[in-house]
């Protein structure tokens, strides 16, 4: 009967490791990357978009580079959007990606010509690492059959 007395401090600290574990479980997560800062736009014609990469994050560090570049686009609505809802409920039309895309700081020529939608909204989303960046302003879309 003794040596019960005497194993149970050891099998109280058994019960409890097991029960505490040893910190979290499953896969290591990665570290949040801060988003790209918004592009800035320059309308050049009705159809073609000079987009100017970011050079900084929200956080104001320096980016490396950017992995692609995208314009979303929603159709007219009963108001205004902000340039969060364009991206969030609009649709990708055109995306530029690595290694066609120059450094942070440079522009781009974005040539929508071929895009035959009806009159929306547009923004510009730069990314890194599948992070997405702050859209740009709301850009009109005009119908190009007009």
């Amino acid at each position: 009967m003794r040596a019960f007395y005497l194993l149970l401090p050891v099998l109280f600290l058994v019960t409890m490791i097991s029960l505490v574990g040893c910190g979290a479980k499953g896969d290591p997560m990665p570290k949040q990357r801060p988003q790209p800062s918004s592009c800035t736009v320059r309308v050049l014609d009705i159809r073609t978009f000079e987009v100017v990469l970011p050079t900084t994050d929200t956080q104001g560090n320096s980016l490396s580079g950017i992995e692609a570049v995208n314009i979303y686009y929603l159709p007219l609505g009963s108001h205004y959007p902000t340039s969060l809802e364009v991206f969030q409920h609009g649709e990708a039309i055109l995306e530029y990606r690595r290694p066609n895309l120059p450094k942070p700081g440079k522009a781009i020529k974005m040539d929508l010509s071929s895009f035959g939608r009806s009159a929306g909204w547009l923004v510009v989303v730069a990314w890194a690492i599948n992070s997405p960046g702050v859209p740009s302003q709301v850009l009109p879309w005009v119908d190009p059959s007009y």
